[in-house]
C-alpha cells in the first residue's frame, strides 16, 4: 500500500512558514505537559490526606538520614536504627517544649504580677493619652463583646468543632508522617529499588542514578534547614538578651523548632517575644523586639534561605527566593515548606540523569 509522501514545511509553495510550524509543534507538547502536571497536581490535593503526610515524612526522612547512617555504622539493624533516629528527635522536640514549660512556670508568677501592671499602665495611657478613652467607654466596648459573644455561641461553637476535627485530621496525618518515615529508614532503598524496576529496562539504570543525586540533594537541604533555623533562634536570643527579656532560652528552643514551618513559625516566635517585651518593659521595648523579629525573618527570607539552601542544593539564590513566592502563592504555608525540596530534588534529578551534560562540581557534597 503506497502512502501519501508528505508536503515539506520548506517547499516554497508551503504557506505556514517553518517557524509557525515549529512553534505549533512546542504549543502542543507544552499544552500536553501542563495537562498531566494539572492532572497530578489535582490528584494530589484530592488526596491531600495521604500525600501531605508522605511528603513530610520524606522531609523527615532526609532530616534523619546522617543520624541513621551513623546508627547503622554501629551495627544497629535497620529497623533499630530507624526507631532510634525517631526516637531522638522526638527527645529533642520534648525536651525543647520542656525547657519552655519549666522556665514559663518558674517565671509565671512574675510574669503575671507584671502583665497586671502593664495591663493598668495600659488603661491609664488610653485615658490619659491622646485617645482619651475613659473607664465608661472602655466598659461599653466589653459590653459589646460580651453581647456579641451571646449572640454568636452558635458560629463560635461551630468553629470550635470545626477546629476539633482540623486537630484530629493534623493527628492522623501526623501518625502516617511517623509510620511512613519509619519504614523510610528502616527499609527506604528497597522500597525504591522495587519502584525503579517499574521503569523500562534499558532507563533502570539511568533513573537510579538520578534517584541518588536527587536524595543527596535533598539530604543537603535539610541539613541547611537547621542551620537556618539555628541561625533565627540565635537572632531572637541576642534580642531578648540585649533587651533583658524573661525566659531568653525558651525563646530560642521556641524559634529553632517553629523555624522549620515558614511564615508561622516566624510569626509565633515573634508575637511571644513581643508580648513578654510588653509585659515585662513596656511598648518601647516591645516595638524594639519587634524591629529585632521582622530583621530576623527578613533576613531569613532574603538572605539566610536563598544564599544557604541555594548553595546546598545547587541553586542560584534567586530561583529559591521565587520558587519559596511560587510555593507559598500555590499551596500556602505548605507550598512554601515543600517548594524548594521538590525544586532541589527534580533539578538534581535531571542533572543525574545526564552527568556528562552537567558539571558534577555543582552537586552538594
Amino acid at each position: 500500500m503506497l502512502t501519501p509522501r508528505p508536503r515539506r514545511t520548506d517547499d516554497p509553495g508551503s504557506r505556514v512558514p517553518q517557524g509557525l510550524v515549529t512553534a505549533s509543534e512546542w504549543a502542543w507538547r507544552t499544552l500536553l505537559v501542563a495537562a498531566v502536571v494539572g492532572l497530578v497536581w489535582w490528584l494530589l490535593q484530592y488526596f491531600s490526606a495521604v500525600a501531605v503526610p508522605i511528603a513530610v515524612a520524606v522531609l523527615l526522612t532526609a532530616l534523619l538520614t546522617p543520624l541513621n547512617r551513623v546508627l547503622r555504622g554501629w551495627n544497629w539493624p535497620p529497623a533499630l536504627a530507624a526507631a532510634g533516629s525517631l526516637l531522638a528527635m522526638a527527645l529533642v522536640v520534648v525536651g525543647v517544649f520542656a525547657t519552655v514549660g519549666a522556665q514559663v512556670a518558674k517565671e509565671w508568677p512574675e510574669l503575671w504580677v507584671k502583665a497586671r501592671e502593664g495591663v493598668t499602665a495600659l488603661l491609664n495611657w488610653l485615658a490619659a493619652g491622646p485617645l482619651h478613652i475613659d473607664q465608661a467607654q472602655l466598659n461599653g466596648y466589653l459590653d459589646q463583646l460580651t453581647t456579641w459573644v451571646s449572640n454568636s455561641a452558635e458560629a463560635i461553637a461551630g468553629a470550635a468543632a470545626h477546629a476539633g476535627i482540623g486537630i484530629g485530621h493534623f493527628l492522623a496525618g501526623l501518625a502516617i508522617a511517623l509510620i511512613a518515615a519509619f519504614f523510610f529508614l528502616a527499609s527506604g532503598r528497597e522500597i525504591w529499588a522495587a519502584t525503579t524496576r517499574l521503569v523500562p529496562r534499558h532507563y533502570q539504570a539511568s533513573t537510579a542514578r538520578a534517584s541518588e543525586r536527587g536524595w543527596m540533594s535533598l539530604v543537603a537541604y535539610m541539613r541547611a534547614q537547621v542551620l537556618v533555623a539555628l541561625v533565627d533562634a540565635l537572632g531572637i536570643l541576642a534580642g531578648a538578651l540585649v533587651l533583658g527579656l524573661p525566659m531568653p532560652l525558651a525563646l530560642f528552643a521556641l524559634t529553632f523548632v517553629t523555624a522549620f514551618v515558614p511564615v508561622v513559625g516566624a510569626v509565633l516566635a515573634g508575637t511571644v517575644a513581643c508580648a513578654l517585651a510588653l509585659v515585662t518593659h513596656g511598648p518601647v521595648t516591645a516595638l524594639i523586639m519587634l524591629g529585632i523579629t521582622v530583621l530576623v525573618m527578613e533576613a531569613e527570607g532574603h538572605f539566610l534561605q536563598p544564599i544557604l539552601l541555594g548553595r546546598a542544593v545547587a541553586l542560584h539564590p534567586l530561583v529559591v527566593l521565587v520558587g519559596l513566592v511560587v510555593g507559598s502563592t500555590l499551596a500556602g504555608i505548605l507550598g512554601a515548606l515543600l517548594a524548594i525540596p521538590v525544586l532541589a530534588f527534580f533539578v538534581a534529578f535531571v542533572r543525574g540523569l545526564d552527568p556528562d551534560r552537567f558539571e558534577t562540581a555543582d552537586l552538594p557534597k
